[in-house]
Parts: structure tokens; sequence; C-alpha cells
């Protein structure tokens, strides 16, 4: 009598569900937008039940957050020794997808779908922005013990000026430079020494 087969343990599986979940999102986002998409039919393209959706996340707008933050690499915070170093590393980080034709639609889907939908803005805001906005301040922070900026400036509205410049920059392509480019100018007019 043979003995009988052990199924493997359940963790694989449920890693393999959670990315077919997380890719389903992202390919009904881009087909029909994130108004249109449901719970429903991301379940079926990812071959999963709705409560295995229910499980991971309590709404859709939290699930489409994850879907594309998992498109980005790790956000580390960079250390290089220098201001200039660290912003560079930063800008690169950020090239790397957000300027591709792929992070251009993403990011013009976000912009279209906050402005519409608070809920979405809120848990976008929380998962995505805040995170890379305290990350801005230590690197800020360590600037100023090093005496590259003034120890009263203010690393949440430097990053809010940048980011307005830099969505406004990939949807409406404002520049022929390199938006890297773009960005760095930006960063220079904002941090120059006042005249004494």
């Amino acid at each position: 009598m043979s003995k009988p087969v052990k199924s493997p343990p359940g963790r694989p599986r449920s890693a393999q569900s959670h990315q077919a979940i997380l890719q389903a999102a992202l390919e009904l986002l881009a087909e029909v937008g994130f108004d249109r998409m449901s719970i429903d039919a991301i379940a079926t393209r990812a071959g999963v039940g709705k409560p295995t959706i229910y499980r991971r996340y309590k709404s859709k707008q939290e699930l489409v957050a994850d879907a594309i933050e998992s498109c980005r690499q790790e956000y580390v915070v960079p250390d290089t020794g220098s201001l200039w170093g660290d912003i560079d590393a930063l800008i690169n980080s950020a090239a790397q997808i957000t300027f591709t034709p792929l992070g251009r639609q993403t990011v013009a889907m976000m912009i279209s779908t906050a402005s519409s939908n608070p809920q979405f803005a809120q848990v976008y805001w929380t998962k995505y922005l805040q995170p890379r906005r305290q990350a801005f301040a230590v690197v800020f922070e360590r600037a100023k013990q090093r005496n590259e900026i003034q120890a009263d400036l203010d690393p949440d509205l430097v990053f809010d000026l940048i980011s307005g410049i830099m969505l406004y920059a990939l949807v409406f392509q404002a520049t022929t430079e390199p938006l890297e480019g773009y960005i760095r100018r930006t960063l220079h007019l904002l941090l120059r020494e006042p005249p004494s």
C-alpha cells in the first residue's frame, strides 16, 4: 500500500497567489482603469477566490496601492556622505521606473484617481508618499549636521515642491531636457545660498 502524498506547505502557494493578485490588479488597472476594475475581476484573473484577496486587503484602494508599489524597487535611504550625492541617488532611483513610459502612465492614472477618489489618495499617501517624504527628511537632517544647508530649511516643503514639479513634468512633458536634469536644476534653485 502506497503512502499518501503530503501536500506541500501552504506558504509558497500563498506567495504565488499574492503575486497573481498584484499582477491581475496591475493588468486591469492598465486595461480598464481604477474606477471600472473590481475585486471580482481581480480574483477571476488571478485565479483565486475573493476571500483570498480580502484576507490581505481591506479595500480595492489598498490593493491597488500595493500593486503599484510592487513594481518599484525597494526604497533605501541613501547615505553617500554628501547632500548632492544623496539627492543624485534618490533621483536615479526614481528614474529607473517612474521616468519610463509605463511609469508616466501609472503617474497619470494615480493623479486622475486620487483627484476623484479621496480613499485612494489617502491610502497611496500613507503607503507610498509618506515613507519617501520621511526618507527625504533623513537626508536633509544629515545635510544640516554637515552644515551643507540652512538649519531652518523645511525638508517636507522641499519634498512637496519637487514632487509637484516632477508630476507636472511627467504628465505634461514640459521640458525637452532629461527629467533627472530638470529636477536637479530645480533643486539647485531651491537650495542655493541666499544673498548675504
